[in-house]
């Protein structure tokens, strides 16, 4: 018992620090380094909804690993993160106009999110949850090097 609240404790952790990396990275401040990416309005809009719901959905994950929900995380992982995402999100659209690291993030983002569906059906919360770094990692990656404006 000890085990799950410890897991359920650490999720929470991990998803407060999601959130406040999203709210950080969101605001920009007048030091702020990062390559500016521009899109059309249109564009990116859809790009910051498609990047909102994908920290949602990493949330889902989080919660489903602490239910001992596995094949409800994998499912989300793949159908939201995954590489069977990137027609839902018009990935091929969008990476026309993303310098080359920025679009190597995203791709390394949604292949991850499909190796942890993969790690997460095994059956294994921790293997799963330690899995899920993989994704975060490109995500954090992505927006501590870029941003839109």
């Amino acid at each position: 018992m000890k085990e799950v609240s410890r897991m359920k404790y650490v999720l929470s952790v991990t998803t407060a620090t999601l959130f406040m990396i999203f709210l950080s990275n969101s605001s920009v401040a007048e030091n702020d380094s990062r390559q500016i990416v521009k899109f059309p309005e249109m564009m990116q809009q859809h790009m910051l909804a498609n990047m909102r719901d994908h920290l949602e959905a990493i949330n889902e994950i989080l919660l489903y690993i602490g239910n001992d929900e596995l094949d409800k995380a994998a499912e989300v992982a793949e159908k939201r993160l995954g590489m069977s995402a990137m027609d839902l999100h018009g990935a091929k659209h969008q990476a026309k106009l993303m310098p080359e690291g920025m679009r190597k993030s995203g791709s390394r983002m949604h292949h991850a999110a499909s190796r942890f569906a993969l790690k997460a059906e095994e059956g294994e919360p921790l293997a799963a949850y330690k899995s899920l770094q993989e994704i975060t990692n490109a995500c954090v990656a992505c927006h501590a090097a870029y941003r839109v404006n």
